[in-house]
């Protein structure tokens, strides 16, 4: 066979310059590939690929300000972008492009805003805008990009690290500036779902015709303040106690919480003669009530000229009793006031310096009335607290508890009969005494504030003007269930006996308990606002 040769086949004669074709384009392509991804790496069409296949970019550019002072600072849960407040047409640059923030219309009470900024990719970041606004909600921010990931970042102000001791409540929503409001949902719990109630406060037990004011709940202006939950409370108490200290009204909140804590288990009664206990073996917390009608020592023997068996107060020294068992307990609602109104002594320094409904003709003028002695006993009772060495609790001081017997006094024909609602703004009659005894215990708490040596907690539940307006929540002539019962005026207009001071249940007092479940949730959470 003869091979032809390469001289007469032009086509065997082209093939080579064909190879040299084809390689240096792929030279000339790899180039442009090269200087192409040169370019979407350096220049801002490249961060609008990235942020298509990736996400919106995490980078956050904030206007610029003279007047702005950027600050970071860490937290236990990590760092937080405080950011200056902004009108709403201010805008921040995320990626190049403007992204508006809103912010709603502000309302006295409350503050809210929403902001599209991205926060940091770490989960544990946080923003919180601080500039005299109070972010109280939290906020869902918006998406940027239609692959962007969604985020949500809780504006609910966390306490700082270096929150104080005094103020890592206080500087919540007050619960205590706000309205009543009907809430048809009604009660927790009726009169026959809570064996504990005592007769005296049973009044649909006893014959109370309406049940309007078990209706009414307390609304704060700034926020929510939830329906009690029973699971909570026994979840953050797990294995502590909770102990309810004072007079009748005392253990008049004490079957409250108790009835509320029914609904969801039945606890064991451990008590004694010394004590009432109740176990909720579920989370091994142990309700407790201890009674001590004036909080402060009490004794029987002669003094001077007061003779033995008139009860003498000594107001600088707290009840023994009491502070016996103070290391027992971790959460502690004290209250007292209406005891003063009784016969007693008082003594100061072993001196008698003055009395109630006692004082003997002759004697010196006295030196302490009623509404100062009760305003001694509490700086006395908080300030024994305050410095016990083994009490590391949380101290409740429920305040004065508002009587309303109208037209008189308890045993002078003083009446709350007919009152089915609460008062309106604007229909409050103010009482001196109530005003009086609520100024002198809040001036014996700061007192006893100031001297304060050990770890413990105290916290004041303020409830005297809130339940001012409340004269429907008392069992007023529905004190006992004999169906014979006087209920109205005779014909001279006289009323018939009745109990103006303790309340119903279920009714208003089930609040005092919704109180101290938002302060124990804010002491052992943390500061997070439930807004409205």
């Amino acid at each position: 066979m003869t091979l032809a040769s390469p001289k007469g086949n032009g086509k065997m004669v082209a093939f080579p310059r064909g190879l040299t074709s084809i390689a240096a384009s792929v030279v000339i392509l790899a180039m442009f590939l090269i200087f192409a991804s040169w370019l979407l790496v350096s220049f801002p069409i490249g961060s609008a690929i990235r942020g298509y296949f990736y996400g919106v970019d995490g980078k956050i550019v904030l206007p610029a300000s003279k007047n702005v002072d950027y600050s970071y600072s860490n937290s236990s849960s990590g760092s937080n972008l405080e950011l200056p407040t902004m009108s709403s047409n201010s805008s921040v640059v995320v990626n190049n492009e403007k992204a508006e923030v809103s912010i709603r219309s502000v309302e006295k009470d409350s503050m809210a805003s929403e902001s599209n900024v991205e926060p940091s990719s770490s989960g544990k970041d946080s923003v919180d805008l601080k500039n005299n606004a109070t972010l109280e909600k939290p906020t869902e921010l918006p998406k940027l990009s239609s692959r962007a990931t969604e985020k949500k970042a809780d504006m609910s102000g966390f306490p700082s690290s270096n929150t104080s001791e005094s103020n890592s409540v206080d500087s919540g929503c007050d619960l205590y500036n706000g309205k009543w409001f009907y809430d048809p949902q009604g009660p927790s719990y009726t009169n026959n779902s809570c064996p504990v109630i005592t007769q005296m406060q049973n009044c649909q037990g006893n014959g109370r015709p309406d049940k309007e004011y078990e209706n009414w709940r307390w609304k704060p202006s700034k926020c929510d303040l939830p329906r009690f939950d029973a699971k909570k409370l026994l979840e953050l108490m797990r294995g502590k106690t909770l102990a309810f200290i004072g007079d009748s009204v005392a253990r008049n909140q004490m079957e409250s919480m108790l009835c509320l804590l029914w609904q969801v288990e039945v606890p064991q009664n451990r008590g004694n003669k010394r004590m009432q206990r109740w176990h909720f073996v579920s989370t091994s917390v142990m309700i407790v009530r201890l009674w001590s009608s004036w909080l402060v020592r009490e004794t029987t023997e002669k003094i001077d000229f007061a003779p033995e068996g008139v009860t003498k107060l000594h107001l600088d020294a707290p009840d023994d009793k009491l502070m016996e068992f103070i290391p027992k307990f971790d959460v502690i609602v004290i209250s007292s006031g209406h005891w003063f109104a009784k016969q007693s002594v008082y003594v100061l320094n072993n001196e008698i310096v003055g009395g109630q409904l006692w004082w003997p003709n002759g004697s010196p003028p006295m030196k302490v009335n009623n509404v100062d002695a009760f305003g001694i006993s509490v700086g006395t009772i908080l300030s024994a607290i305050l410095t016990h060495p083994n009490y590391t609790g949380l101290t409740i001081v429920r305040s004065f508890s508002p009587d309303h017997y109208e037209g008189g006094a308890w045993n002078t024909g003083g009446s709350c009969t007919g009152k089915e609602k609460p008062l309106a703004i604007g229909e409050l009659v103010e009482n001196g005494f109530t005003n009086i005894m609520h100024e002198k215990q809040v001036s014996g708490f700061e007192h006893a504030v100031k001297k304060a040596t050990n770890k413990s907690k105290l916290r004041l539940m303020d409830i005297t003007e809130v339940f001012s307006y409340r004269h429907d929540g008392h069992p007023g002539p529905y004190r006992n269930p004999d169906p014979n019962k006087i209920t109205k005026r005779g014909p001279d207009g006289k009323p018939p006996p009745q109990d103006c001071l303790h309340w119903c249940m279920p009714g208003p007092i089930d609040t005092w308990n919704e109180l101290v479940l938002e302060i124990i949730r804010r002491e052992f959470e943390g500061n997070r606002n439930l807004s409205s």
